[in-house]
Order: structure tokens, then C-alpha cells, then sequence
């Protein structure tokens, strides 16, 4: 059972503590974070975005409200996202771990949401901000298994408020099924603009957290911009494909500025409203993307997207905005990815120091704030489709790419078009060595295990202008 008062904290959890015993924490767990005034926490993700789709990084798209958190908190210019893919990535988010470690974090598109998801019992971030005294709300996509046996009331949220599909119509409310907008466990009959939907819940949630006076733990998973391509006033469009889901010849970049400007108004109004509500100074604000963008989006500098291993499809976006404690207007060099933030919430709210949370991430707490080194980072991805597995330590990325290997360095080489396998033979066995290690500690891809069919074949000379895209 989820734990819902935030008055039952510690050993005294129920199913939490059970959870929690077996990966290390200690039956009485702690009764409260050390933080005298722990931090409210908003998370917010959006869905397919590519690491120039914001004002600040690439100023193509138009997104003066999330361009004011690089103003008033950190910019990261080397942040990953788990994976190349949303379900992946959600896994590795919610977990801490490598994705790879559990059988749905295998998983895109999830083919069998009914039989394959995050189990229950999994240990996740919103159980252990739970027991930290936070109300846990998850606003937007969940897309990791359906109801009833798996979805996010399961899994450490006390609250649920969005789908538990990958994706669906902005506008049209299908009656049943995975895609349709929920409130907790109710399907709503009918929905506005969803973009607004989820930003307006989001608000309310802020709203109700500080008149019942409880640490909020948000995690505000918006589906934009994420196809089908709709903006606010594209209600025709919906009628026209009746809510089906697929990628559809009504989009185009001015259709795609028009979803980013409603996700940029509604991740405004909530900046406002934490203002209004005097809860500015010690509320971490965090704005990210589950994985790179694809069609329309903008991933200047870098070549690839959604569903490759080339940076394009795993760097993302990352704003960071605490003013406790983040120097307004900073730029980080800083290498993190998706699972880093477990640990840094767990320490940024407070936990007493045998507080265990096991993680393949690490705390950017340092890096956020500037009172710590640049750390060097060495990270691995591996995805079905095509073949790909990567390697980043450093500078350099090893890349495996529909049966080709590549050796590259990001610091000279930000397009990933000069092999240098042949000129650094050691450093490039050494690299593909540790990445065949990694994956040996990881669950096997099965010819069960899901994927995107991608179509046609990669050029037995790399062409990173010609990328693999996902069947329509």
C-alpha cells in the first residue's frame, strides 16, 4: 500500500519499510530530515525535447519563462537523459538505477503495459521522499505499466493527476484504456487543452501543499511537445484523426512553436504562483526532458535524436533553480544524467547520513551549488534498436551504432564524425571493454524485449546526417 500521511515516517511504513529493509534501509528509519526547513521540490520533464528546443540553449524556439530559470539558477551544458526513449528513461528516474537493471526499463514502446511495468515493491524516489516527510504527487506521464497492477499510487505517489500511457491527443478523452486522462484512479470524461490541464493540477497541488503546511515533492511530467503535433487552437486537427495516436501530416515548426509557448506559459504561471506564495527561496525548481527531441526540434550542436545513441537523443536540456542555494545566472560543464536525482533530492531534503538509497547516480548537490569540483563522470547506455550501446568518460564516447564501432571526443568533436578508433586503438578497446563489463551486470535484451522497428539500414560509412527514424 502507497503511504499516504506524512506523519508515518520510518521504520512504521508498511510495505514502504518492508521495501525499504531489503535494500539496506534500517527498520527505524529516520523521523525526520536533518534540513530544518526541507526544500519544496518541483521536477518538471518534458516529453521529447531536444537539448536546443529552449530559448536559453538554442534561440530558435521562443521560451522566455523557462529561460528565466538559466537566468535565476544554473545551466548545464552536458546533462544526459537515461536513455534515447521515455520509458527508459522514467525507469531509470524513478529508480536511481541503471534502467537496465529491471525488465520494463527494456522496454519501447512498452508492448504489454498490462503484464510488464515497475513492480510495486521496487524501491523508487517518491518512497523515500516519503519517508522524509513529503507529499508526493505525480502530475502528467506515468508510462510505466497500466492498472491494476502497476501505475504510480503503486509506487510511492500519494497523489496522481495525468495518463499512464506514452502519449495521447491534446484535446480528444478516450473512455477507458492507458491513454485516457486520469485523476487518481477516475477517468475524466472530458479534458481542456492538456498542456493546460496538467499545468493548472500542478498549480493546485502547490496551492494545497502550503495551506496544509507539508514538503512538496513534485514531479510534473508534461507530454509536450510530443506528437501528435497540436497547439492550443488546433481543435480541428483532433477532430480530424479522432484522438488516434500517430505521427500525423498536420505538423510544423509553427505548430511546434505553439506547443512550446503553452508549456512555456504554464511552467510561467507556476513560477508565479511559487512567488506569490512566498515560496521562491527554498524551492528547488528543476527543468528537464526524458530524452532528446525528433521532427521539428532543434539539437544544435549535435547530430541524432530520439531513439539514437548519438548525443542528439540522450543530451538534454537542464535548468536548476534553488536560490537558498544556486548562484542566480551560473553556467555548469558538470556530466550528469537522469538517476543523479534521487540522490540529490534525498540530500537536499535533509537526510540524516544513514539514510539508504541505493543508486547507480550521484549527488550534483556540489555541482548545483558551486561549492564543488567538476567530477568526472563515466556513464553507459545501451538500447535494442539498431544495435547502439555507448560509453562516456570524459571527453571521449565510445559508440556502437548498427554494427560499426566509434570512438569520439566531444570536447573537438560535438558532431561525432571523426572516428578516432584507429588513431587511439587503447583507449578505444579500453572503453569498449568497459562497456561490455557494464552490460554484463545488466538484464540481457530477449527477442521478447520490445523495440522501435527501425526502418532501412545504417551506411557502412557513418552518416550522422541521415539518421535512423522510428516506424510510423
Amino acid at each position: 500500500m502507497p503511504i499516504t500521511r506524512r506523519n508515518m515516517l520510518g521504520g512504521a511504513l508498511g510495505a514502504g519499510a518492508l521495501i525499504a529493509a531489503r535494500e539496506g534501509l534500517a527498520a527505524g528509519a529516520p523521523q525526520a530530515a536533518n534540513a530544518a526547513t526541507p526544500p519544496n521540490i518541483l521536477y518538471i520533464m518534458a516529453d521529447d525535447m531536444g537539448y536546443g528546443d529552449l530559448g536559453c540553449y538554442g534561440k530558435v524556439y521562443q521560451t522566455p519563462n523557462i529561460d528565466r530559470l538559466a537566468q535565476e539558477g544554473v545551466l548545464f551544458r552536458q546533462a544526459y537523459s537515461n536513455s534515447a526513449v521515455c520509458t527508459a528513461t522514467r525507469v531509470g528516474l524513478i529508480t536511481g538505477r541503471y534502467q537496465n537493471r529491471f525488465r520494463v526499463g527494456l522496454e519501447e514502446p512498452l508492448g504489454a503495459p498490462d503484464r510488464i511495468g515497475l513492480e510495486p515493491e521496487t524501491p523508487t524516489m517518491p518512497r523515500y521522499m516519503q519517508q522524509l516527510g513529503y507529499r508526493t504527487v505525480l502530475v502528467g506521464k506515468w508510462h510505466m505499466g497500466d492498472p491494476p497492477r502497476f501505475g504510480p499510487l503503486k509506487s510511492g505517489y500519494d497523489r496522481f493527476f495525468g495518463l499512464y500511457s506514452g502519449g495521447k491527443d491534446y484535446f480528444v478523452q478516450p473512455q477507458s484504456g492507458g491513454a485516457a486522462l486520469h485523476d487518481g484512479d477516475t477517468i475524466l470524461k472530458q479534458h481542456r487543452y492538456l498542456t493546460d490541464e496538467l499545468g493548472d493540477r500542478a498549480a493546485r497541488e502547490i496551492r494545497e501543499a502550503k495551506a496544509d503546511g507539508v514538503p512538496l515533492f513534485m514531479s510534473l511530467h508534461f507530454t509536450a511537445p510530443h506528437w501528435p503535433w497540436e497547439g492550443p487552437e488546433d481543435m480541428l486537427v483532433a477532430e480530424r484523426h479522432k484522438g488516434a495516436i500517430f505521427m500525423s501530416e498536420d505538423g510544423s515548426i509553427a505548430t511546434f512553436q505553439k506547443m512550446l509557448t503553452s508549456l512555456d506559459i504554464n511552467v510561467g504561471k507556476l513560477l508565479q504562483l511559487l512567488s506569490d506564495l512566498d515560496l521562491v527561496e527554498n524551492t528547488i525548481v528543476v527543468f528537464t526532458s526524458d530524452n532528446g527531441g525528433e521532427r521539428y526540434s532543434n539539437v544544435w550542436p549535435f547530430t541524432g535524436m530520439k531513439c539514437e545513441l548519438l548525443e542528439g537523443g540522450i543530451r538534454v536540456p537542464l535548468l536548476c533553480r534553488w536560490p537558498a542555494r544556486i548562484k542566480p545566472g551560473s553556467v555548469s560543464e558538470q556530466v550528469t544524467i537522469s538517476m543523479d536525482w534521487m540522490p540529490t533530492f534525498i540530500e537536499a531534503a535533509g537526510a540524516p547520513s544513514g539514510f539508504k538509497a541505493p543508486t547507480d547516480g550521484t549527488s550534483i548537490i556540489p555541482q548545483l551549488t558551486g561549492e564543488g569540483p567538476l567530477v568526472n563522470r563515466a556513464l553507459f547506455w545501451q538500447y535494442k534498436a539498431n544495435d547502439q550501446a555507448a560509453h562516456r568518460d570524459g571527453p571521449w564516447k565510445y559508440l556502437r551504432l548498427g554494427g560499426h564501432d566509434y570512438l569520439f571526443n566531444l570536447d573537438i568533436d560535438a558532431h561525432e564524425r571523426s572516428n578516432f578508433a584507429r588513431r587511439e586503438p587503447e583507449r578505444f578497446a579500453r572503453m569498449k571493454q568497459a562497456h561490455a563489463d557494464w552490460s554484463a551486470t545488466m538484464l540481457p535484451y530477449t527477442p521478447e524485449t520490445s523495440s522501435y522497428n527501425i526502418v532501412g539500414q545504417v551506411p557502412d560509412r557513418y552518416a550522422p546526417l541521415a539518421p535512423v527514424r522510428p516506424q510510423q
